[in-house]
């Protein structure tokens, strides 16, 4: 990864543009929907003139202290090596905890739970701001309107099927649309502000304070609305290791920020002198002769949206796995030169059937904002409470300072938590059964493959009891070099030991090779691996990973080769052991447990297709472990 400080200003520009189109598509299609749902969604709310300003101001500065302050000020600074996003956060929170601490299982638990929550967000995300798009057809002319759902999921199940072709191509369009969509909505909302300059008066907090004295608990409802004007507030923090803070930071000051702001308050503007536009304020603002061209421009900007956020998921999918979090799963690079171009078949289409799901459910962009809203707020919790941490152990703060900064953010945290908590009865539930369903999961294959792990080196023995054993009794050396595949750096793998047992044989050369992901997003090359000799012909690998990285037997041997030692990939037999789980009701995890455990071991990718090895080249043992 390039240090931001090398690039040249036109560089700067270019990445900045694209972070147009794959960091701030969701939060720059929120004024589709946003301010809308402020109204519609509290009955107790009357539509006049004080509570219009009012919700416009609390529109303003929510974006500015949970986008400008909080997230551009403070989290960007949490960079894991230039990575960002919340395992990033969790890998940097419990860097200097010791292995076996409370302290560090209940951090690793609570950034787990927060990267299951922005599943939830996945399916919801690409749902509404397609359906809401798409939904302004009826205000060009209501005939179209039965045709909204079905081209909403048409639209929806065509951005799926493309997936598996990469985005390279597509991506460098990108930027430029979503730059012309923020162009667009800053010059509707000047038109509307233009109109009525007294909507600028929402820019004082004290028509904010005012809305929350006058209307009183009524008014803490509304926040669940308002809340979804900052949505896309992770992808800021997600995304950083694509386009760096400063291309982030700069597209935000320069673009998004006055746009989004020009087009909330053309909106106010709109409703105080025709408060009927509250049917749909945004589409309202668009003269006639515009209303086609507008429709096809939002639905395109969303479906890039919905674009950034499936290929969100497939990138966090990846690093579920590489910390052990997930099973192996085919992972398809769609590109040769961006490592962050993959493509998840399964995760795919579990995506598609979920988004397709609540559009059919929920029919509508109103009613789903009822379930949209509650993941967010509840992940930006955890990254508050995340970068509390890394505020102390990281960057030294003293403990009045993280306190005084961090309660200010988790008080607004929670209070729009608090506010999307009435949503739970009305499709709320949605997200959080799904972040509960991939949290179960993840929870369960990292505690059972620990488990797992324990019964394997149970039956293990240790290296020197091993050579020591060989030494006295010799076996037969037959040419060539087997390569045997462990997930612990401990003694000897289990299947070496079977194949010794049953095959009375070793290879003239032996060598134990264990993949190891450590809590970085990259390795450097040159510490790739680390070669042990443990007697003559006889060695123990260890190749090192980041978690934004995925291993291949080419490039290990690759640096094996630099490193002295020699292995070549067509004269190697490599051993790998396949466990068979039987579930028998271990006391530290329940039998029901147990059998999702087993189920998910025996759908796991090959380690001859997830590790690129020949697999004519492979042996697998058989190995019935009992957990």
């Amino acid at each position: 990864m390039q240090n931001p400080a090398s690039h040249s200003n036109k560089s700067i520009l270019a990445l900045s543009i694209g972070a147009l189109g794959v960091v701030y598509g969701d939060i720059g299609t929120s004024p589709l929907y946003a301010l809308r749902e402020s109204f519609q969604h509290n009955r107790f709310l009357e539509l006049n003139h004080d509570n219009i300003l009012g919700i416009c101001s609390l529109i303003f500065w929510t974006i500015i202290l949970v986008i400008n302050i909080k997230y551009m000020w403070f989290i960007l600074r949490a960079d894991n090596k230039g990575e960002g996003g919340i395992l990033s956060l969790t890998a940097l929170a419990t860097a200097h905890g010791r292995e076996d601490s409370r302290r560090r299982i209940l951090l690793l638990i609570v950034g787990l739970f927060g990267s299951a929550l922005l599943y939830g967000d996945g399916v919801i995300t690409p749902a509404i701001s397609v359906l809401s798009a798409v939904e302004g057809i009826k205000i060009v002319t209501p005939v179209f309107e039965p045709y909204i759902l079905p081209l909403t999921m048409t639209l929806l199940t065509g951005v799926f099927l493309i997936q598996r072709m990469g985005t390279g191509r597509i991506g460098r369009v990108f930027g430029p649309i979503v730059l012309l969509w923020f162009v667009s909505i800053a010059a509707l909302g000047a038109a509307g502000i233009a109109e009525n300059p007294e909507i600028l008066k929402s820019l004082s907090p004290h028509y904010a304070i005012k809305f929350f004295l006058e209307n009183g608990p009524h008014s803490l409802l509304v926040l669940g609305a308002v809340f979804l004007v900052v949505t896309g507030g992770e992808s800021l923090y997600a995304d950083m290791g694509h386009f760096g803070k400063r291309p982030i930071r700069l597209a935000w000051v320069t673009v998004v920020f006055p746009c989004l702001v020009l087009n909330y308050l053309g909106q106010g503007a709109l409703l105080l002198r025709n408060p009927a536009g509250i049917e749909n304020p945004f589409y309202m603002l668009v003269p006639t002769w515009a209303q086609i061209p507008m429709v096809v421009l939002a639905t395109v900007t969303t479906i890039i949206a919905s674009q950034a956020l499936i290929t969100g998921v497939f990138s966090l999918t990846r690093q579920a796995v590489q910390l052990g979090f997930a099973p192996r799963l085919r992972i398809i690079h769609t590109s040769s030169r961006e490592i962050g171009q993959i493509y998840i078949p399964m995760v795919n289409w579990v995506l598609l059937v979920g988004v397709l799901w609540v559009v059919f459910s929920f029919k509508t962009s109103s009613a789903l904002a009822s379930a949209y809203g509650i993941a967010v707020t509840a992940t930006m919790v955890v990254t508050t409470f995340l970068a509390f941490v890394v505020a102390r152990r990281l960057w030294g703060w003293p403990l009045s300072r993280a306190i005084a900064l961090f309660a200010f953010f988790l008080v607004i945290d929670l209070a729009f938590f608090g506010a999307n908590l009435v949503k739970i009865a009305d499709g709320g539930w949605v997200p959080l059964a799904v972040a509960a369903v991939v949290y179960l999961l993840m929870s369960t294959w990292k505690k059972g493959r620990r488990i797992l792990a324990e019964h394997l080196k149970a039956r293990s023995v240790s290296v020197e009891d091993f050579l020591a054993r060989i030494k006295q009794a010799p076996p037969l050396r037959v040419p060539g070099t087997a390569v045997y595949m462990s997930g612990d750096a401990w003694g000897i793998p289990v299947p070496l030991l079977h194949n010794l047992k049953h095959n009375k044989v070793l290879h003239e050369r032996v060598v134990l090779l264990t993949i190891r992901t450590i809590e970085v997003p990259s390795v450097n090359k040159r510490e790739r691996v680390r070669i042990d000799s443990m007697g003559t012909d006889f060695y123990r690998i260890i190749a090192n990973y980041g978690f934004m990285e995925t291993p291949k037997i080419k490039h290990i041997l690759e640096a094996c080769r630099e490193q002295g030692i020699s292995i070549s990939l067509q004269d190697t037999t490599f051993v790998l052991g396949r466990e068979t789980i039987l579930p028998t009701g271990n006391p530290n995890l329940v039998v029901w447990r147990e059998k999702i455990f087993a189920l998910m071991a025996r759908n796991a990718e090959r380690p001859t297709a997830y590790f690129k090895i020949p697999p004519n080249q492979v042996i697998e043992v058989g190995i019935q472990v009992e957990i």
